[in-house]
């Protein structure tokens, strides 16, 4: 009997061990370019995978060149996934020349990757985190401005303040004029660091941003709407390597969970909790996941 009770005991223990080995093994690693935005949006995947799936999460947060050098870890298997925007994809990874429509880029980057890099572009997070003009919201309310269009028609009394390049950049200054024909009293050369200081004091009416940023909510800013589509979209979703989807396709319906989940205003919120409330991004995401009823 007590030769029986021990090898027994010795299969459980093997089979226990064997069962601990298999939990291990399934891991999936996640990176994140160096900006707030992203460190949030991998800690949202994170808590998501660890509560729908027994996949554990590995990240790798804020690798310095960002797709430069995420991409190539996503090709050689290092990395598994991580958020991406579409154009970035587009214009930087797959160097096609720009679609002006969002959803005709999206479409495009997503079919190209498939083909490319056998990489899946899962469904829209829901904002674009791209180039765009902004005002405070006294001036919107006062003037009526809510396109680039509506500016253009009283940019003769306002001031422009923008950073060096941006004036020399076809895609910066000069292309929005062609596009607009904005007339600017004044073009003010600004430190990229102070331009929302200048415009909290006024120094000038109009300024160059990115349109998810948390400094919009902290100086009570208005995004302009590019009606004419001058700057490429760039709408986040999260990429993963279909070796890893074909491993664990348990993984897509929670990837797709956030699909649709995060707009302009909640991402640009988000980010001014983290980088102006200085809180914590794994605090910040578990408690819009939450919020969202995404995860208890």
């Amino acid at each position: 009997m007590k030769k029986i009770i021990a090898v027994i005991g010795t299969m459980a223990l093997i089979v226990s061990l064997f069962a601990g080995c298999s939990t291990e093994d399934k891991k999936v690693v996640i990176a994140s370019k160096p900006m707030t935005e992203q460190y949030i949006l991998v800690e949202m995947l994170t808590d998501l995978i660890e509560q729908e799936t027994d996949i554990a999460v590995e990240q790798k947060m804020g690798i310095g060149g960002g797709t430069s050098n995420i991409h190539p870890g996503m090709e050689n298997g290092e990395i598994d996934m991580y958020p991406e925007y579409t154009g970035t994809g587009w214009l930087f990874v797959l160097k096609e020349d720009l679609i002006t429509d969002p959803n005709e880029l999206y479409l495009a980057v997503k079919e190209g990757y498939q083909q490319e890099y056998d990489i899946k572009w899962m469904g829209l997070y829901g904002f674009n985190n791209t180039f765009a003009l902004a005002v405070k919201r006294q001036l919107a309310e006062e003037y009526g401005i809510e396109s680039y269009s509506d500016l253009q028609k009283i940019s003769g009394n306002l001031d422009f303040g923008a950073e060096y390049d941006f004036y020399e950049r076809e895609d910066g200054y000069p292309g929005l004029v062609e596009t607009y024909g904005f007339d600017f009293a004044n073009q003010v050369e600004l430190d990229i660091g102070l331009k929302y200081e200048a415009i909290g004091k006024d120094e000038v009416d109009v300024i160059n941003v990115f349109s998810t940023d948390g400094r919009l909510k902290e100086y009570d800013l208005v995004v302009l709407r590019d009606d004419k589509n001058f700057f490429p979209s760039y709408y986040a979703t999260t990429i993963i390597r279909q070796d890893a989807l074909d491993q664990y396709p348990e993984l897509e319906g929670v990837l797709e969970m956030l699909t649709g989940a995060i707009n302009d205003e909640e991402m640009t919120y988000l980010n001014y909790l983290v980088e102006i409330e200085k809180q914590d991004p794994a605090q910040v995401a578990e408690d819009f996941l939450k919020e969202k009823g995404l995860i208890k």
